[in-house]
């Protein structure tokens, strides 16, 4: 017998939950807007050519890919991998598109192009808590900006979107890919990229799991004593994104310049923003170049989003690299940090009506009620008033009336 779930990994939305859904949805756009960004609509699907480029990373191996139309048994036979069978595949991030539209587009586009996706993703992931085969993700990115102007516009306008969604607590988390390599460099431990991807797992397997991967990895003892010694004063990243501390943290003449950085986009970002410099942030994505940033909260052990600077990924299509910027919020994970009260729908009313009235007097009262500019739903009245107030106020309903002949309408709200 066929199964009626949804396939593993995805999900199924109700009215109320769909709801909840578009309306923090709605919240997140209205405040990337405000702080001049547009939003952009690009296709689910790319040339698998394009989403296994070496721009995605470890995501490239999750792609789900599309088989060639007519494909044969003897095509499929000549296969040598599963790769000479498909031509696109469905995207696994919106910055890989993102790419591609502006080599596209952007004879049409500003100089600076400032530009919102909030579109969903696919990943072959191995469904858990907190990740899903498809998931929303929302982005916000600025290409053609070299300076860090870019990274405080990101930050702020991310912060402020935070805020209007009555979500506290947060905190972002800087650091730079020259200050990572910079540090490794000084502590001799080559094969950077390598080393890398093992200190991005730090939250997993902690410092010790960390020395011994790399231990395991050939590491030399000395580089990894000064390593474990950086991890120890860093195993709680607290530093003040400041210029002296920054520099106080890290082995002697890392990245001087990348540290400056740091130190004016925390200044321009301002005291309303809760930063902190953490050295040993990673961000998996290989194609960082500068300042990266991560969105922590405290009641969640993972991030609530994150990016970085990209100044050479535009370039593999135009063949000359422009500055990029970006960042992404998870939205899966941050809906459920969302409080009922920072999207209530203030507009939605339901009327309550009797069995008397006649089909043309709902739909007069209705029309009159929309024509207000509020969502209005007809319910018609049962003995058990309790058991329609309930299941309207699980609808994200909070005011009510009855409509009875004869009498006009008196709003409530449901207690």
């Amino acid at each position: 017998m066929a199964t009626v779930n949804p396939p593993r990994g995805m999900r199924d939305f109700i009215p109320a939950e769909k709801l909840a859904r578009d309306r923090v949805l709605a919240i997140i756009r209205d405040s990337y807007r405000a702080h001049g960004f547009d939003e952009i609509e690009t296709p689910v699907v790319e040339e698998s050519s394009r989403l296994s480029a070496g721009l995605g990373g470890d995501n490239e191996k999750l792609a789900f890919g599309i088989l060639k139309r007519g494909l044969s048994t003897d095509d499929i036979s000549a296969a040598k991998s599963a790769d000479d069978l498909v031509d696109m595949g469905l995207r696994y991030d919106l910055t890989v598109p993102l790419t591609r539209f502006y080599a596209t587009n952007r004879a049409q586009l500003p100089p600076v192009f400032r530009a919102i996706q909030i579109a969903p993703v696919w990943r072959a992931e191995r469904p858990q808590k907190g990740r899903f085969r498809q998931f929303v993700q929302c982005d916000i990115d600025i290409i053609g900006e070299p300076g860090i102007l870019a990274e405080v516009e990101l930050i702020t306008a991310t912060a402020a979107t935070l805020d209007r969604l009555g979500v506290t607590g947060t905190t972002i988390r800087l650091n730079d890919r020259r200050i990572l390599f910079g540090m490794l460099d000084a502590l001799g431990l080559s094969d950077t990229e390598s080393v890398l991807v093992t200190l991005d797992k730090l939250d997993k397997i902690g410092s010790g799991g960390v020395i011994a991967e790399l231990r395991d990895r050939g590491a030399t003892e000395s580089a990894l004593a000064g390593l474990e010694a950086l991890l120890g004063q860093h195993s709680n990243p607290t530093s003040a994104p400041t210029l002296e501390a920054m520099t106080a943290a890290l082995p002697r003449g890392v990245a001087p310049g990348a540290i400056a950085e740091l130190a004016e986009i925390a200044k321009a970002v301002g005291h309303g923003v809760s930063i902190m410099f953490d050295p040993f942030l990673v961000r998996g994505m290989g194609y960082y170049t500068g300042a990266i940033f991560e969105v922590a909260h405290p009641d969640l052990g993972y991030s609530l989003g994150g990016g970085g600077r990209y100044d050479g990924m535009i370039g593999r299509f135009l063949g000359t690299d422009v500055p990029a910027a970006g960042i992404s919020l998870g939205f899966e994970r941050l809906v459920d940090l969302v409080t009922e009260e920072s999207v209530v729908e203030s507009d939605a009313v339901a009327v309550i009506y009797d069995s008397a009235l006649s089909t043309t007097e709902l739909i007069d009262q209705k029309r009159l009620l929309a024509a207000e500019g509020l969502r209005v739903r007809l319910v018609q009245k049962t003995k058990n008033t309790r058991a329609i107030l309930e299941q309207l106020e699980k609808d994200g309903f909070r005011r009510y009336a009855f409509l009875n002949p004869g009498e006009p309408l008196e709003w409530k709200t449901i207690d």
